[in-house]
């Protein structure tokens, strides 16, 4: 007598608690949404000012008292969450620049918080926005 040979088509999935499991039929295509969209990463001064109105949030709230507990909690010094809050000092279409620059695709970010830094120390709106312009052109 001869052999009987069934073919059928399998391949694993994931079961419960993750377990790799044995599924009859060809495997599900990856839909393209699911491929990364994006490349590279995004700037850390972006996160920064993301950090800061999130922070500004909390305390405003009362979640959080204030600046030196967002410190402790953070483990940063006081001087660092200074900075880092300073931020909010900033023209609002500056923060909204911050928040969407491109992503950076390999090495440093050009544009970093200590750029930054002087110009949040500026009162004037307008003052600001001549000094990120000319952030913006030199390590652009």
């Amino acid at each position: 007598m001869k052999g009987l040979t069934i073919q059928r088509q399998v391949h694993f999935g994931r079961g419960r608690k993750g377990r790799k499991v044995l599924r009859e039929g060809a495997p599900p295509e990856t839909p393209q949404t699911l491929q990364p969209t994006h490349v590279g990463r995004v700037p850390r001064i972006s996160k920064l000012m993301a950090l800061a109105i999130r922070f500004d949030r909390l305390i405003r709230e009362g979640e959080i008292t204030d600046q030196a507990e967002l410190a402790r909690l953070g483990q940063v010094s006081r001087a660092r969450m200074t900075q880092i809050m300073n931020l909010l000092l900033l023209a609002p279409d500056i923060q909204e620049e911050i928040l969407f620059l491109p992503r950076t695709l390999a090495g440093r970010d050009p544009i970093r918080e200590r750029h930054i830094r002087l110009i949040t120390t500026v009162l004037d709106w307008q003052k600001q926005r001549r000094l990120w312009q000319e952030v913006k052109t030199v390590v652009g």
